[in-house]
């Protein structure tokens, strides 16, 4: 985990947060992610973003219960404890269909929900900065990276002048990090501490 700082933008409009993405992007400004109430159609492409490797998971879970399902039966009823069931053959392939397809789905089911929770770091336990308490609600939320080199008050400007309705700055973990929201030492930085740095920063760009 690392501790930075971040312009965060607020848009009250999806229509005006796509020509803001662009002109961040454009302008060279690294964006550190965008949050919204529901899924924006287009906004991943607008990122940047590749389209998902999911499908390609969720293959290769599926093919590693077909096989481990037909390798498994194959195994029992040939080597470890073959029956002679009425003269039919050890190996009835037509019988191990089902098994076979119903291990296929849960292994690639569940291997895609482990998946999904890994790459979109979401399992149990593990928490991330809230940049805007409405984020969730009904305002898109726009985080940009700020380096040493980058002008705070240059960079709230042009925020602005993308249509922001709500503009402040920010010093958060970039990352994630397992703990709660509601105790301070789960956190690396002080909640607390960080939000009074972030409001001497905001207090001397309107000085």
């Amino acid at each position: 985990m690392a501790v930075k700082k971040f312009a965060v933008a607020a848009y009250d409009d999806e229509d005006v947060l796509f020509p803001a993405v662009h002109s961040l992007r454009n302008s060279g400004y690294k964006l550190h992610d965008v949050y919204t109430p529901f899924p924006v159609h287009g906004l991943d492409v607008a990122l940047g973003h590749k389209e998902t490797d999911l499908h390609i998971a969720g293959f290769i879970f599926g093919i590693t219960g077909t096989c481990t399902a037909l390798g498994f039966m194959s195994w029992i009823f040939t080597k470890d404890w073959p029956i002679n069931f009425g003269g039919k053959p050890h190996l009835p392939v037509p019988a191990f269909i089902p098994i076979t397809f119903e291990l296929t789905i849960l292994f690639a089911a569940v291997g895609m929900v482990l998946t999904f929770c890994y790459i979109n770091q979401i399992m149990p336990g593990v928490k991330k900065h809230v940049f805007h308490p409405r984020q969730t609600d009904d305002l898109f939320i726009a985080a940009i990276e700020l380096t040493d080199e980058t002008s705070e008050l240059e960079v709230i400007d042009y925020l602005k002048s993308t249509g922001a309705v709500e503009t402040n700055i920010q010093i958060a973990e970039e990352g994630w990090w397992f703990g709660r929201y509601d105790k301070p030492e789960d956190y690396e930085i002080d909640p607390q501490e960080a939000l009074n740095r972030s409001r001497r920063i905001e207090a001397e760009l309107h000085a």
